[in-house]
């Protein structure tokens, strides 16, 4: 740590939640091709203001396009959803996300949701955002955390692409452009305000 302003201070992380849903994705499912099918588990994630690709019951997309809709949409129906293709229920997936941080050295990091949704029992800190270091060395977590656009084609339920803009401005051309920064998560609620990681390389 080179520098720290309350690092250990107790937080929401809001959509940086999904650091950790999609290294626990790209652990558990090794075809990203495979197809998902969306149910009735993400109707509750689809409320007025809720950021979602407005997925439909009964959609499908691949296992990489919700990876891209998760990490560049920050859509919460999709971490739902890949949270019960993942492990059967979104409780089992959060204790899976849970005993990660506890293996990655997360001291005060708990889970309750896959998509950071605000609740008073899912919070993490600033150190415990480590959970980052850990999933850059994922070679498919980079290459989607990393890009700047990323376009899903009309599907079985919805007729037009949806394209997709990374909103972390660390990542894309810019005036905030980070030279070497190579994929992290931005994040928002009311109760968290703004969240935002990010990881670089300079000479490995």
């Amino acid at each position: 740590v080179l520098f720290d302003k309350s690092m250990n201070e107790i937080r929401y992380p809001a959509s940086t939640t999904k650091v950790m849903t999609t290294l626990i994705i790209l652990e558990n499912i090794a075809d990203l091709n495979r197809n998902i099918t969306f149910t009735d588990i993400i109707l509750p994630d689809l409320a007025p203001g809720n950021s979602t690709i407005n997925a439909q019951v009964g959609e499908t997309l691949t296992v990489e396009q919700c990876l891209y809709a998760i990490m560049l949409a920050s859509a919460n129906e999709v971490c739902t959803q890949m949270a019960v293709e993942v492990a059967g229920s979104v409780e089992n997936f959060t204790a899976m996300m849970n005993a990660k941080a506890a293996e990655l050295g997360c001291s005060n990091t708990h889970f309750i949701n896959a998509n950071g949704l605000p609740d008073p029992n899912h919070y993490t800190t600033a150190y415990d955002l480590l959970i980052l270091r850990e999933a850059v060395k994922n070679e498919a977590f980079c290459k989607i955390a990393g890009a700047a656009k990323y376009t899903i084609p009309p599907t079985n339920k919805t007729s037009t692409p949806r394209n997709m803009e990374n909103h972390n401005e660390l990542l894309v051309d810019g005036e905030y452009h980070y030279d070497g920064a190579i994929a992290g998560k931005t994040g928002h609620t009311e109760a968290a305000r703004n969240t935002l990681v990010t990881a670089a390389s300079r000479e490995n």
